[in-house]
């Protein structure tokens, strides 16, 4: 903090920080939403109707996209934490962006860099060429750098106007966003970068492998407490993974004569053992939501894909953009948040006499997933029937005459369940997390929606190369198969959750370091 209160000591009479920066930075993030959105939203219908991709490779490369603008807004924070600080990060990660787009908008305005479109719905169509999968590849990548949600403005100019309009539009607003934040610079505080608290993590366990051979000791004296020595600090009578303590454990040479790390990988301080002690312990449930995330993901991709064969008319002179049906998602967590927050938590505190717990939170979540999961299998098994009724199976851009709406409850259904599992889980990482790390509790979240989509994606690979659900025409595939496996799986994960949540314990990470009994016996 030193870096921080330097900063404003020297620019009091320069009103540095404060409200003065609000609009510069909501308004660059309001336009990096939208420009993120713009391109995102709306991915898999452009792959399939303007690049030819088929529709399950396009839907895998849409995971894959919303897993990376998930992950790299965690790689940013370390990077801005331990080298470049945030002012730079960010203005170096919205320029890549605005690149990212500008050539995702050229692959819309050049003919070379996109294939020629199909004729009349024929599909037989040019698949793109090295170069051009080299283009959209490179545009993708770095327009992952900016991160966003979807919107359907831009969506709906996308698909009844010109991607080249949409796509332009998605990289003006990026352009504003960019020129709003640099001209906000000298009123903002620039601190200085201290250090990732990941970095404390990665050394304990360098230090505990470099000392494996070593023997734990029974003398707390033995281990390194930091500078001030061990006074003030309460121990507490947890037991568990001891044999991390060998990277608190002091030996020849790795503490100078001030008292103070000489070899920072070869020891730690205790606290930073039992830092990584409590994310080790934590991790188990960390993990269950992981696979509560991938569900999610395929259902994503393959609603979208759904919708583009669906009646999406509302009305006679306005049809429903495929990319923008997942709005009703993101509508129905928001609705339902309020209403948790404002009626049934107040609700069941009168109930039960106390809050409800994050673990339970969560586990509604897991509940209310698989439901939707097992309503999207029922909605396409209709869908699936009025195609075979149709004689529509070897048609494969044909649209079968049912409408979209019947998508809009798995949707509904699948907000409800984020708007419980994950505030939960926010509240989980927060109170659980210890101090040193609170601040980056809520990265757990983006690091699971970025991996979930990964696995999705690995989900879908692996489903195509075992079984024949997923043909290219999607009204020949069997996606309602999909979906109750991914029932199955749902199920699975949440009774692997339920003995999770049923084994651990609540900690107050607060209260200081475990007993440093570490008897060779007794040593796990």
């Amino acid at each position: 903090m030193d870096g921080r209160e330097a900063q404003i000591s020297n620019s009091a009479g320069s009103k540095r920080g404060g409200w003065i920066t609000f609009p510069f930075i909501a308004g660059a993030l309001a336009g990096l939403t939208l420009a993120t959105g713009g391109w995102q939203s709306n991915l898999i219908v452009y792959l399939i109707e303007v690049f030819n991709v088929k529709s399950i490779n396009a839907a895998q490369i849409s995971n894959i996209t919303n897993g990376c603008t998930n992950l790299f807004p965690v790689i940013g924070a370390i990077v801005a934490d331990s080298f470049l600080g945030f002012f730079s990060v960010a203005a170096i990660s919205a320029c890549i962006s605005l690149l990212g787009i500008v050539l995702l908008t050229l692959t819309t305005t050049l003919d070379p860099l996109r294939p020629h479109p199909c004729d009349n719905g024929s599909s037989l169509c040019t698949p793109p060429s090295t170069v051009q999968y080299a283009v959209l590849y490179a545009g993708l990548a770095l327009a992952c750098i900016g991160s966003g949600v979807s919107n359907t403005v831009i969506v709906y100019i996308e698909d009844n106007v010109s991607w080249r309009l949409g796509f332009g539009l998605s990289a003006i607003t990026n352009f504003i966003a960019l020129a709003l934040f640099l001209f906000g610079n000298r009123f903002y505080l620039h601190d200085k970068p201290q250090g990732s608290p990941f970095t404390g993590l990665v050394r304990v366990i360098v230090a505990t492998i470099r000392k494996w051979k070593a023997q734990l000791s029974t003398n707390m004296e033995d281990y390194y407490f930091g500078h001030d020595g061990i006074a003030g600090i309460a121990p507490t009578t947890k037991k568990s993974f001891r044999f991390l303590n060998r990277a608190a454990l002091k030996t020849e040479g790795d503490i100078g004569l001030d008292g103070l790390i000489a070899k920072p990988w070869r020891i730690c301080t205790i606290q930073q053992v039992e830092d990584l002690k409590s994310l080790i312990r934590i991790f188990p449930l960390w993990s269950s939501s992981i696979f509560l995330g991938t569900p999610i993901g395929v259902q994503m991709s393959l609603t979208v894909l759904q919708a583009l064969n669906m009646d999406r008319h509302l009305g006679p002179h306005f049809q429903i953009p495929a990319g923008s049906i997942l709005v009703i998602s993101l509508i129905s967590t928001s609705i339902f948040l309020t209403i948790i927050d404002r009626f049934l938590c107040p609700m069941w505190q009168k109930l039960t006499r106390r809050s409800p717990k994050p673990l339970q939170r969560i586990g509604l979540g897991h509940v209310l997933n698989i439901l939707s999961m097992a309503i999207s299998a029922l909605v396409e098994s209709k869908r699936l029937k009025i195609a075979q009724a149709h004689h529509l199976q070897d048609q494969p851009k044909s649209i079968v005459p049912m409408l979209a709406l019947w998508l809009f409850p798995q949707l509904v259904l699948v907000g409800i369940g984020e708007a419980f599992h994950f505030p939960g889980q926010v509240a989980l990482y927060y109170q659980e997390f210890p101090m040193s790390l609170k601040s980056t509790s809520t990265t757990m979240i983006a690091l699971i929606i970025g991996i979930s989509f990964y696995l999705s994606t690995a989900l879908i690979d692996l489903v195509r190369r075992v079984t024949g659900w997923l043909p290219d025409n999607i009204n020949a595939a069997r996606l309602d198969n999909v979906y109750w496996l991914l029932v199955m799986g749902g199920v699975i994960n949440f009774g692997y959750y339920l003995v999770c949540a049923s084994l651990y314990k609540y900690q107050n990470v607060e209260m200081g370091v475990e007993n440093l009994d570490t008897s060779s016996d007794t040593d796990k």
